[in-house]
């Protein structure tokens, strides 16, 4: 048994409370009214994400009836519509029946699925200038060398990270800028956890940005989630998982992320 599953534990050995479907039942009933309540207090931009948020599983929601009506209903072909030629004798009293347009929805909402399964929270970006991420830092006794560049944005770094000597070292991270954990939000448990960053995946500004490590909105950073206790089919603790900066981290003073499931 994987650990920190205590609670499967206590459940195989005693069960569960005698009014356990009672209250799952109740919890149930109040989740619309909970959710109408979050939506009249939300305001300004999480007003907005909330809106959006659910407007999408209310078109998903009608997608998914739709396609079962679809799936239930039995189109019957005309006398003027054969089906795939002439029909034989002891088959002209049946009545032939087409699911063929219910496949392909099937098909189709199979393929957004998994296609969907992909998506960042933030598909799109602001696009951040050299300018705005860099400052220059001017060098030697003239004052003329303007090759050192000193980084405005939130930086991650390992753990042995040592600075090069300042006659070699062309781009400076400064040591208040540096962040070695992320708060991260799993979408489905609805719970935020400190968990320490590995590494910076993918910055969408820049591969430079990518490989100083420079973390901006919409960085897609791998965390390590061992703390969770996620385990595979296979019984393995899940190590390391990707997941994508929702906020400024260098108006804010952390970094907030939200979990790639």
């Amino acid at each position: 048994m994987p650990q920190n599953e205590y609670i499967e534990r206590h459940r195989r050995l005693y069960g569960r409370r005698l009014d356990h479907d009672e209250r799952v039942r109740k919890r149930e009933a109040r989740e619309p009214h909970k959710r109408a309540e979050r939506a009249r207090k939300t305001r300004g931009l999480k007003a907005k994400m909330l809106n959006r948020q659910r407007r999408n599983e209310k078109i998903q929601t009608k997608k998914k009836i739709r396609a079962h009506e679809l799936k239930r209903t039995k189109n019957r072909v005309g006398d003027g519509e054969p089906s795939g030629g002439a029909l034989p004798v002891y088959l002209l009293d049946r009545e032939v029946q087409q699911r063929a347009k219910v496949l392909s929805n099937m098909v189709k909402q199979k393929r957004k699925e998994k296609a969907g399964k992909w998506d960042v929270p933030l598909p799109k970006v602001r696009a951040q200038a050299d300018s705005e991420v860099f400052k220059v830092l001017r060098t030697g006794k003239s004052r003329r060398k303007a090759w050192k560049r000193l980084v405005t944005k939130v930086t991650f770094v390992g753990e042995g990270f040592t600075r090069k000597p300042p006659k070699f070292e062309r781009f400076i991270r400064p040591m208040a800028l540096r962040f070695r954990k992320a708060h991260v939000t799993h979408p489905e448990l609805k719970a935020t956890f400190c968990l320490p960053i590995i590494g910076v995946k993918r910055n969408p500004n820049s591969p430079m940005y990518t490989s100083l490590g420079v973390i901006t909105k919409g960085t897609v950073i791998e965390v390590n989630i061992s703390e969770l206790g996620l385990v595979t089919q296979a019984g393995k603790v899940v190590w390391g998982k990707y997941a994508q900066v929702t906020n400024n981290p260098e108006n804010d003073g952390c970094i907030n992320a939200v979990l790639l499931v």
